[in-house]
């Protein structure tokens, strides 16, 4: 049944940020690719720019994907930007932004070294101190089947207190305030993985792990890490967000 024109809800119209927004998620979706953490058209993209989210689409690869391919949609899921349909994995991005107030931006990937990590613990040990930078150890959400509500609850319980989480036997979800945060998050994840499972591998001997105590203090550092935002070079990432110090 059509919806009555009078009850139908105001469609946002494609302003400069909207424009800037899409740009920036297709640019992250292709870095996803050139950079390994994804294959053909698996995992996707999104950033919130107030009540509206800009997701990529399903099954269209990133290289085909320009300006007039804008896929939006409200909080509650109805589309009101574009024609092509968005990602099935649409619930996930949806609960990170309803339930987390600094989620700006999410990246999800099947990331090869994650996603292994993801079948071996409950949670991804504490190897660097780069897990701080990611509010702690980083748990494994429970299986459930690909674009459902029962993986998004899955997922938003190993959020808890954390900006990323591993998926069982599917990949990675980290969100930030920024794309390039969310970005440089995931990449840390993914690298963190091929760092304990490089360690974990080798016979006889067993990875020394970082006490929470060590963790604290590395996010309390990390916290201040990069250049001031007022003025000086751009250091570090955008935001603030913590990269590798050096």
């Amino acid at each position: 049944m059509t919806e009555p024109r009078s009850a139908r809800r105001p469609q946002p119209r494609l302003t400069q940020p909207l424009r800037q927004a899409w740009t920036q998620v297709v640019r992250t979706a292709r870095r996803t690719t050139a950079d390994g953490l994804v294959v053909g058209t698996s995992g996707n993209v999104s950033a919130r720019v107030g009540d509206t989210v800009l997701v990529t689409p399903s099954g269209v690869p990133y290289d085909r994907l320009g300006p007039r391919d804008v896929v939006g949609v409200d909080l509650d899921g109805r589309q009101v930007l574009g024609t092509l349909a968005p990602t099935s994995e649409l619930p996930m991005h949806l609960a990170v932004y309803r339930h987390t107030e600094d989620a700006a931006a999410i990246v999800h990937t099947h990331a090869v070294h994650a996603t292994a990590v993801s079948t071996l613990v409950d949670e991804l040990p504490a190897i660097h101190y780069m897990t701080a930078a990611l509010g702690g150890p980083v748990r494994v959400a429970g299986y459930a089947l690909y674009g459902t509500d029962e993986l998004a609850e899955n997922m938003l319980s190993a959020l808890r207190d954390r900006s990323g989480c591993l998926l069982r036997n599917h990949g990675t979800v980290v969100y930030g305030t920024t794309l390039d945060q969310a970005y440089d998050r995931t990449a840390q994840l993914e690298w963190m993985c091929q760092v304990w499972l490089a360690a974990a591998a080798v016979p006889g001997r067993t990875p020394t792990l970082l006490p929470p105590a060590e963790l604290d203090r590395a996010a309390a550092k990390l916290s201040g890490y990069g250049q001031p935002r007022d003025g000086g070079t751009d250091g570090g990432t955008e935001h603030g967000a913590p990269d590798v110090p050096k």
